[in-house]
Protein backbone atom coordinates (compact mmCIF):
# COMPACT_ATOMS: atom_id res chain seq x y z
CA UNK A 1 0.00 0.00 0.00
CA UNK A 2 2.91 2.78 0.88
CA UNK A 3 4.76 1.72 -2.27
CA UNK A 4 1.34 2.27 -4.38
CA UNK A 5 1.09 5.32 -2.54
CA UNK A 6 4.61 6.55 -3.51
CA UNK A 7 4.18 5.49 -6.98
CA UNK A 8 0.70 7.58 -6.94
CA UNK A 9 3.01 10.77 -5.60
CA UNK A 10 5.28 10.44 -7.82
CA UNK A 11 2.80 10.27 -11.18
CA UNK A 12 1.41 13.47 -9.52
CA UNK A 13 5.01 15.24 -9.27
CA UNK A 14 5.43 14.45 -13.55
CA UNK A 15 1.89 15.66 -14.37
CA UNK A 16 2.84 18.76 -12.43
CA UNK A 17 6.27 19.31 -14.31
CA UNK A 18 4.27 18.77 -17.47
CA UNK A 19 1.82 21.34 -16.73
CA UNK A 20 3.71 23.82 -15.33
CA UNK A 21 5.98 23.15 -18.73
CA UNK A 22 2.99 23.94 -21.03
CA UNK A 23 2.23 27.38 -18.83
CA UNK A 24 6.05 27.92 -19.85
CA UNK A 25 5.40 27.53 -23.23
CA UNK A 26 2.28 29.28 -23.33
CA UNK A 27 3.94 32.03 -21.78
CA UNK A 28 1.83 32.51 -18.73
CA UNK A 29 3.89 33.54 -15.90
CA UNK A 30 0.56 34.13 -13.63
CA UNK A 31 -0.19 31.79 -11.17
CA UNK A 32 -3.17 29.18 -11.18
CA UNK A 33 -4.07 29.48 -7.48
CA UNK A 34 -4.48 32.34 -5.53
CA UNK A 35 -2.41 33.15 -2.35
CA UNK A 36 -5.01 31.95 0.00
CA UNK A 37 -5.37 28.63 -1.97
CA UNK A 38 -1.49 28.05 -1.56
CA UNK A 39 -1.45 28.56 1.79
CA UNK A 40 -4.75 26.05 2.24
CA UNK A 41 -2.68 23.30 0.58
CA UNK A 42 1.12 24.00 2.58
CA UNK A 43 -1.19 23.89 5.51
CA UNK A 44 -2.76 20.56 4.16
CA UNK A 45 0.58 19.45 3.50
CA UNK A 46 2.44 20.32 6.77
CA UNK A 47 -0.92 18.64 9.36
CA UNK A 48 -0.24 15.45 6.52
CA UNK A 49 3.52 15.12 8.00
CA UNK A 50 2.89 15.99 11.18
CA UNK A 51 0.04 13.21 11.50
CA UNK A 52 2.19 10.94 9.46
CA UNK A 53 5.57 10.79 11.81
CA UNK A 54 3.03 11.09 15.13
CA UNK A 55 1.54 8.06 14.00
CA UNK A 56 5.53 5.92 12.88
CA UNK A 57 6.14 7.35 16.59
CA UNK A 58 3.30 6.15 18.08
CA UNK A 59 4.27 2.40 16.31
CA UNK A 60 7.57 2.97 17.58
CA UNK A 61 6.45 3.59 21.20
CA UNK A 62 4.07 0.30 20.79
CA UNK A 63 7.15 -1.49 19.36
CA UNK A 64 9.64 -0.22 22.13
CA UNK A 65 6.93 -1.34 25.29
CA UNK A 66 5.85 -4.79 23.48
CA UNK A 67 9.70 -5.50 24.24
CA UNK A 68 9.80 -4.75 27.04
CA UNK A 69 6.83 -6.75 28.30
CA UNK A 70 8.32 -9.38 26.45
CA UNK A 71 11.84 -9.25 28.35
CA UNK A 72 9.88 -8.64 31.64
CA UNK A 73 7.82 -11.63 31.31
CA UNK A 74 10.57 -13.77 30.60
CA UNK A 75 12.36 -11.96 33.86
CA UNK A 76 9.64 -12.57 36.09
CA UNK A 77 9.82 -16.19 35.19
CA UNK A 78 13.35 -16.16 36.48
CA UNK A 79 12.94 -13.82 39.33
CA UNK A 80 10.24 -16.26 40.73
CA UNK A 81 11.89 -19.39 40.32
CA UNK A 82 14.45 -18.23 41.96
CA UNK A 83 11.96 -16.45 44.97
CA UNK A 84 10.70 -20.18 45.21
CA UNK A 85 13.71 -21.76 45.30
CA UNK A 86 14.85 -19.67 48.61
CA UNK A 87 11.13 -19.84 50.15
CA UNK A 88 11.78 -23.77 49.41
CA UNK A 89 15.24 -23.70 51.27
CA UNK A 90 13.79 -21.84 54.17
CA UNK A 91 10.29 -23.51 54.87
CA UNK A 92 11.86 -27.47 54.39
CA UNK A 93 15.32 -26.41 56.44
CA UNK A 94 15.26 -29.10 59.18
CA UNK A 95 17.13 -26.30 61.40
CA UNK A 96 14.75 -23.37 61.46
CA UNK A 97 16.52 -21.56 63.95
CA UNK A 98 19.44 -20.81 61.21
CA UNK A 99 19.99 -17.28 60.59
CA UNK A 100 20.73 -18.19 56.85
CA UNK A 101 17.38 -20.02 56.88
CA UNK A 102 14.82 -16.99 58.06
CA UNK A 103 17.33 -14.80 55.63
CA UNK A 104 16.43 -16.99 52.59
CA UNK A 105 13.08 -17.08 53.80
CA UNK A 106 12.92 -13.09 53.72
CA UNK A 107 14.84 -13.04 50.41
CA UNK A 108 12.13 -15.35 48.71
CA UNK A 109 8.82 -13.38 49.67
CA UNK A 110 10.74 -10.41 49.38
CA UNK A 111 11.24 -11.03 45.24
CA UNK A 112 7.96 -12.70 45.15
CA UNK A 113 6.70 -9.32 46.18
CA UNK A 114 8.59 -7.48 43.71
CA UNK A 115 7.37 -9.91 40.67
CA UNK A 116 3.90 -9.42 41.98
CA UNK A 117 4.72 -5.82 41.23
CA UNK A 118 6.80 -6.19 38.01
CA UNK A 119 3.47 -7.83 36.81
CA UNK A 120 1.05 -4.80 37.94
CA UNK A 121 3.95 -2.26 35.78
CA UNK A 122 3.66 -4.81 32.80
CA UNK A 123 -0.09 -5.08 32.90
CA UNK A 124 -0.25 -0.69 32.67
CA UNK A 125 1.97 -1.00 30.00
CA UNK A 126 -0.06 -3.40 27.82
CA UNK A 127 -3.63 -2.40 28.56
CA UNK A 128 -3.43 1.27 29.53
CA UNK A 129 -0.51 2.45 26.98
CA UNK A 130 -0.01 -0.04 24.47
CA UNK A 131 -3.58 -0.82 23.36
CA UNK A 132 -5.05 2.78 23.27
CA UNK A 133 -1.60 3.66 20.98
CA UNK A 134 -2.46 0.67 18.41
CA UNK A 135 -6.27 1.74 18.21
CA UNK A 136 -5.13 5.41 17.64
CA UNK A 137 -2.80 4.40 14.95
CA UNK A 138 -5.69 2.62 13.61
CA UNK A 139 -8.14 5.04 14.42
CA UNK A 140 -10.95 5.79 11.69
CA UNK A 141 -10.56 9.50 12.60
CA UNK A 142 -6.99 9.36 11.04
CA UNK A 143 -7.90 7.22 7.99
CA UNK A 144 -11.13 9.37 7.06
CA UNK A 145 -8.86 12.82 7.51
CA UNK A 146 -5.95 11.39 5.83
CA UNK A 147 -8.52 10.55 2.89
CA UNK A 148 -9.65 13.80 2.94
CA UNK A 149 -6.33 15.38 2.31
CA UNK A 150 -5.58 12.82 -0.73
CA UNK A 151 -8.97 13.53 -2.15
CA UNK A 152 -7.90 17.16 -1.76
CA UNK A 153 -4.83 16.43 -4.34
CA UNK A 154 -6.03 14.91 -6.76
CA UNK A 155 -8.66 17.91 -6.50
CA UNK A 156 -6.08 20.20 -7.08
CA UNK A 157 -4.54 17.92 -10.20
CA UNK A 158 -8.12 18.74 -12.46
CA UNK A 159 -7.85 22.27 -11.58
CA UNK A 160 -4.37 22.19 -12.72
CA UNK A 161 -5.29 20.31 -15.54
CA UNK A 162 -8.37 22.21 -16.17
CA UNK A 163 -6.58 25.43 -15.84
CA UNK A 164 -3.77 24.27 -18.22
CA UNK A 165 -6.22 23.34 -20.76
CA UNK A 166 -8.86 26.97 -20.75
CA UNK A 167 -4.90 28.89 -21.00
CA UNK A 168 -4.45 26.48 -24.16
CA UNK A 169 -7.66 27.31 -25.96
CA UNK A 170 -7.32 30.79 -25.00
CA UNK A 171 -4.42 31.08 -26.76
CA UNK A 172 -5.35 29.17 -29.71
CA UNK A 173 -8.60 30.94 -30.37
CA UNK A 174 -7.73 34.39 -31.20
CA UNK A 175 -11.05 35.02 -33.63
CA UNK A 176 -13.64 32.45 -31.68
CA UNK A 177 -16.52 31.04 -33.35
CA UNK A 178 -19.68 31.14 -31.39
CA UNK A 179 -19.00 27.41 -31.12
CA UNK A 180 -15.49 28.28 -30.16
CA UNK A 181 -16.60 30.75 -27.30
CA UNK A 182 -19.51 28.89 -25.73
CA UNK A 183 -16.69 25.89 -25.64
CA UNK A 184 -14.38 28.08 -23.79
CA UNK A 185 -17.38 29.60 -21.72
CA UNK A 186 -18.31 25.96 -20.25
CA UNK A 187 -14.70 24.79 -19.97
CA UNK A 188 -14.05 28.12 -17.67
CA UNK A 189 -17.32 27.68 -15.71
CA UNK A 190 -15.83 23.99 -15.19
CA UNK A 191 -13.04 25.29 -13.85
CA UNK A 192 -14.52 27.83 -11.59
CA UNK A 193 -16.69 24.89 -10.35
CA UNK A 194 -13.46 22.44 -9.48
CA UNK A 195 -11.84 25.52 -7.61
CA UNK A 196 -14.78 26.42 -5.58
CA UNK A 197 -15.02 22.40 -4.61
CA UNK A 198 -11.41 22.39 -3.79
CA UNK A 199 -11.33 25.14 -1.40
CA UNK A 200 -14.41 23.93 0.70
CA UNK A 201 -12.90 20.16 0.58
CA UNK A 202 -9.61 21.68 1.72
CA UNK A 203 -11.03 23.15 4.17
CA UNK A 204 -12.84 20.61 5.59
CA UNK A 205 -9.69 18.59 5.00
CA UNK A 206 -7.60 20.63 7.68
CA UNK A 207 -10.25 20.92 9.97
CA UNK A 208 -9.93 17.11 9.90
CA UNK A 209 -6.74 16.80 10.55
CA UNK A 210 -6.08 19.60 13.10
CA UNK A 211 -8.95 17.46 15.22
CA UNK A 212 -6.52 14.45 14.63
CA UNK A 213 -3.50 15.96 15.26
CA UNK A 214 -4.73 17.53 18.16
CA UNK A 215 -5.72 13.89 19.30
CA UNK A 216 -2.28 12.37 18.64
CA UNK A 217 -0.37 14.84 20.33
CA UNK A 218 -2.78 14.67 23.56
CA UNK A 219 -2.89 10.56 23.38
CA UNK A 220 1.04 9.73 22.82
CA UNK A 221 1.91 12.14 25.49
CA UNK A 222 -0.80 10.96 28.06
CA UNK A 223 0.82 7.70 27.27
CA UNK A 224 4.73 8.86 27.59
CA UNK A 225 3.71 9.89 31.08
CA UNK A 226 1.89 6.88 31.89
CA UNK A 227 4.94 4.93 31.07
CA UNK A 228 7.11 7.00 33.37
CA UNK A 229 4.63 6.79 36.16
CA UNK A 230 4.20 3.40 36.05
CA UNK A 231 8.20 2.63 36.17
CA UNK A 232 8.42 5.11 38.86
CA UNK A 233 5.66 3.72 40.91
CA UNK A 234 7.50 -0.06 40.35
CA UNK A 235 11.04 0.70 41.58
CA UNK A 236 9.43 3.15 44.68
CA UNK A 237 7.73 0.04 45.79
CA UNK A 238 10.89 -2.17 44.62
CA UNK A 239 13.15 0.38 46.86
CA UNK A 240 11.07 0.08 49.91
CA UNK A 241 11.01 -3.80 49.82
CA UNK A 242 14.52 -3.99 49.25
CA UNK A 243 15.29 -1.41 51.89
CA UNK A 244 13.67 -3.59 54.40
CA UNK A 245 15.27 -6.94 52.98
CA UNK A 246 18.58 -5.65 53.15
CA UNK A 247 17.99 -4.75 57.28
CA UNK A 248 16.86 -8.30 58.06
CA UNK A 249 19.62 -9.45 56.41
CA UNK A 250 22.00 -7.79 57.75
CA UNK A 251 20.04 -8.68 61.46
CA UNK A 252 20.34 -12.58 60.20
CA UNK A 253 24.25 -11.73 59.58
CA UNK A 254 25.06 -10.39 62.95
CA UNK A 255 22.69 -12.87 64.65
CA UNK A 256 25.13 -15.51 62.98
CA UNK A 257 28.10 -13.38 64.40
CA UNK A 258 26.48 -13.22 67.86
CA UNK A 259 25.65 -16.82 67.41
CA UNK A 260 29.02 -17.64 66.75
CA UNK A 261 30.90 -15.63 69.50
CA UNK A 262 28.94 -16.67 72.20
CA UNK A 263 29.04 -20.36 71.40
CA UNK A 264 31.68 -21.15 73.57
CA UNK A 265 29.16 -19.33 76.30
CA UNK A 266 26.36 -22.08 75.19
CA UNK A 267 24.03 -19.35 74.11
CA UNK A 268 20.67 -19.93 72.80
CA UNK A 269 19.57 -17.74 70.03
CA UNK A 270 15.44 -17.45 69.60
CA UNK A 271 14.32 -16.36 66.09
CA UNK A 272 11.31 -14.07 66.29
CA UNK A 273 9.98 -11.69 63.86
CA UNK A 274 11.03 -8.31 65.70
CA UNK A 275 14.30 -6.90 64.83
CA UNK A 276 15.00 -6.92 68.96
CA UNK A 277 16.37 -10.69 69.78
CA UNK A 278 16.77 -11.70 73.33
CA UNK A 279 19.50 -14.50 74.16
CA UNK A 280 18.91 -16.67 78.08
CA UNK A 281 21.64 -17.77 79.67
CA UNK A 282 21.05 -19.25 83.22
CA UNK A 283 21.72 -15.32 84.83
CA UNK A 284 21.66 -13.89 82.14
CA UNK A 285 19.51 -11.77 79.96
CA UNK A 286 20.92 -10.55 76.06
CA UNK A 287 19.10 -8.05 74.38
CA UNK A 288 20.44 -7.30 70.70
CA UNK A 289 18.85 -4.64 68.34
CA UNK A 290 20.27 -3.21 65.37
CA UNK A 291 20.93 0.53 64.63
CA UNK A 292 21.37 2.56 61.48
CA UNK A 293 24.36 5.10 61.93
CA UNK A 294 23.13 8.75 60.99
CA UNK A 295 25.67 10.47 62.02
CA UNK A 296 29.85 9.98 61.76
CA UNK A 297 31.62 9.15 64.41
CA UNK A 298 35.51 9.51 65.01
CA UNK A 299 37.17 7.26 67.86
CA UNK A 300 38.70 9.06 70.22
CA UNK A 301 39.69 6.57 73.09
CA UNK A 302 40.95 3.13 73.31
CA UNK A 303 37.30 0.88 73.50
CA UNK A 304 35.30 3.77 71.20
CA UNK A 305 34.37 2.50 67.26
CA UNK A 306 34.75 4.63 64.30
CA UNK A 307 31.23 4.87 62.36
CA UNK A 308 30.07 5.87 59.19
CA UNK A 309 27.20 7.10 58.28
CA UNK A 310 24.61 4.31 57.22
CA UNK A 311 26.60 1.43 58.89
CA UNK A 312 24.91 -1.40 61.10
CA UNK A 313 25.78 -2.17 64.16
CA UNK A 314 24.16 -4.50 66.59
CA UNK A 315 23.96 -3.16 70.19
CA UNK A 316 23.76 -5.50 73.19
CA UNK A 317 22.48 -4.81 76.20
CA UNK A 318 23.48 -7.52 78.99
CA UNK A 319 21.30 -7.62 82.70
CA UNK A 320 23.48 -9.78 85.17
CA UNK A 321 20.82 -11.47 87.68
CA UNK A 322 23.00 -11.52 91.30
CA UNK A 323 21.38 -14.82 93.66
CA UNK A 324 21.87 -13.85 97.23
CA UNK A 325 21.47 -17.18 99.47
CA UNK A 326 20.82 -16.05 103.02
Amino acid sequence: MEALRRQASKFREQVAKQQQAVLSRLGKDAEIFDEEELRCHQKLQDLYKSTRETKHFQKDIVRGVEGFISIGKKQNQIEKRFAEDCRKYGTENVNPGFPLVRAATELGTSRHSIEDKRETMLEILNHQVSEPLKASIKSASLEDARHLARSCDRLRQEVESQAVEVLRRQTKVRDPTPESALKLKNMEARLSELRSSMITLQKEAISAMLSVEEQQQQITLQKLLMIVDAERSYHRHVLSILEELHAELILAKHMQESSSQSATEKDVIVPSGDITQRVHNENKDYDYFIGKVIHPFDAQADGELSLNVDDYVIVRQIVVYVWIVT
